[in-house]
Parts: C-alpha cells; sequence; structure tokens
C-alpha cells in the first residue's frame, strides 16, 4: 500500500516506515502530522483517484527533524561590466516518518 500526498507544493509517493522531506512544517520533533491532502491511493490492487475516496484518507507521520539542505550558491555575472555576485541558499526542510496509511 502507498500513497501520493501533497505538501509544500509538491507531490511524494510514500510507504508505512519511509522517511520523506518536505517543505518546512511548523512541528517539534516527535509530533504526529496528518496530512490529509491524498491525491493517490494504491491498496492491494485497487487504484483509488476519486475525490469521494480520497476525502477520509489521510497519512500519519511522526517528525523526525528540523533541518536545512545543502548549500546551493547562486552566481551571477554579467560579461565586459565587471560585475559578478555571488550569494548562497540553504531552504529548511522537515523530515516526516511515515507510520500509517489511513483509507
Amino acid at each position: 500500500m502507498y500513497a501520493v500526498v501533497a505538501t509544500g507544493g509538491k507531490q511524494e509517493k510514500v510507504f508505512v516506515g519511509d522517511v520523506v522531506r518536505v517543505e518546512k512544517l511548523d512541528a517539534p520533533v516527535g509530533d504526529i502530522i496528518e496530512l490529509t491532502d491524498v491525491r493517490l491511493l494504491v491498496k492491494d490492487d485497487a487504484i483509488l483517484t476519486a475525490p469521494n475516496d480520497l476525502a477520509t484518507a489521510k497519512v500519519v507521520c511522526e517528525v523526525v527533524g528540523q533541518e536545512r539542505s545543502r548549500r546551493v550558491v547562486v552566481y551571477k555575472r554579467k560579461r565586459k561590466n565587471n560585475y559578478a555576485r555571488t550569494r548562497g541558499h540553504r531552504q529548511l526542510y522537515t523530515a516526516l516518518k511515515v507510520s500509517e496509511i489511513i483509507a
């Protein structure tokens, strides 16, 4: 059984026991979160995509960590103008461990 969940503007395919990294959520480590925006649910051989079937579906996760991803370097340069700029960015994310998928 697996599900496709939308969170943070992205969609993630999750199985029970997986650890997924999503956009930062305001929740302390150890907290339980329910993701209710389920887009697809595969249970045995049945594929559920109808909104009526997915209205009660949810994915229960535990917050494992609040961290920052690797540094992304943004470099801009214009030839012949003596212009160069370097900036860095580290995106915040939340690590979630999927404990249960409820259909």
